[in-house]
């Protein structure tokens, strides 16, 4: 005889009891984080500083002309003087701090500890990254692109067809040999952002590009390589500058910089005094009210950035087709 459908008593479903409780994943989960590459080019550091002080000053040698004038056998030669230039830093002082109370930390569910540690020391490397972004960007060897439009002669003049070119990679390339820049690796380091590097790659065709992998070892690979272009190694990053609505008036035409660097472009200083160092020092903040209720975490940095040799910086400014232009 075949059973027939349940008629027993009530049955406990889920929605009866308190058992059933939404899970809590423990790990916390971080935003989206910009690659830090910018602090990487600073290749000229303190090596041999004298001693302790508010500034750091390096000396450049200049070289004596060449002699290329036959002797005079029977005179002497006039003897030239040696000349030099300098490049001071000044340094100044950077941090963030991160408070939390007594209460939170004791009824979190994450430990909020390491929560804390990281996002205070991501904030340390980003500030320092943007520092010496910002010493980049303020670089005055500076053309324009002209793409298919009229050529710019300013910022305040760049319009929508005004992307950047192969022609414009060439001639950094030119500028940057012909004022004897040296070169990193055997190539020079581009920082391009992704709006500008769709247009360099729509113009150039991907066949004329080498990826990393053709060139370069493994370890030698720059984190954020996108490939070399006519001799210039491009680390394709967001951070790359962008001035908003800069360029025509009557376009409102975002402007990108693209940054060429070669060796000891850009310098970078710091204190060595009371434990400071070439990155920052992170630590816990000292607990000082009553009940000692307010932990917190913080990082500090006493030091600077500078541009060493402004020739071994250049830029082209450009618009893209893919930015905002209205």
């Amino acid at each position: 005889m075949a059973a027939g459908p349940y008629t027993g008593g009530p049955t406990t479903v889920a929605s009866s009891l308190d058992f059933d409780q939404t899970a809590w994943e423990l790990k916390a989960y971080f935003a989206l984080r910009y690659e830090l590459y910018f602090d990487a080019v600073a290749d000229v550091k303190t090596t041999d500083q004298s001693y302790v002080g508010s500034a750091v000053t390096f000396t450049i040698q200049s070289d004596l002309a060449a002699a290329s004038t036959a002797l005079n056998e029977s005179t002497d030669v006039t003897p030239v003087a040696l000349a030099d230039s300098q490049v001071t830093l000044t340094l100044a002082e950077y941090g963030n701090a991160v408070q939390i109370s007594a209460l939170e930390l004791g009824t979190s569910f994450i430990p909020l500890d390491p929560v804390m540690a990281n996002v205070v020391g991501y904030n340390a490397g980003l500030s320092l990254d943007t520092l010496a972004r910002d010493v980049l960007k303020g670089g005055t060897y500076v053309r324009y692109s002209t793409g298919t439009g009229v050529a710019p002669t300013s910022r305040n003049t760049v319009t929508p067809p005004n992307t950047l070119g192969a022609s414009d990679v060439r001639r950094t390339l030119a500028d940057l040999r012909d004022a004897n820049v040296p070169t990193i690796g055997g190539m020079y380091v581009a920082f391009i952002h992704p709006d500008v590097a769709y247009d360099l790659r729509g113009t150039t065709g991907s066949a004329a590009w080498r990826d990393p992998h053709t060139y370069s070892q493994p370890g030698e690979i720059w984190n954020g390589e996108v490939g070399v272009f006519e001799g210039s190694r491009f680390i394709e990053t967001p951070r790359a500058p962008i001035f908003t609505d800069a360029g025509s008036s009557t376009t409102l035409t975002d402007v990108y910089r693209t940054i060429w660097v070669g060796r000891q472009a850009l310098a970078k200083t710091w204190s060595t005094a009371n434990g400071n160092g070439p990155m920052p020092r992170i630590f816990p903040t000292p607990i000082i009210d009553m009940l000692r209720r307010f932990p917190g975490m913080a990082w500090y940095w006493l030091g600077a950035y500078g541009i060493f040799r402004s020739a071994c910086v250049r830029a082209y400014e450009s618009a893209s087709s893919i930015g905002a232009n209205s």
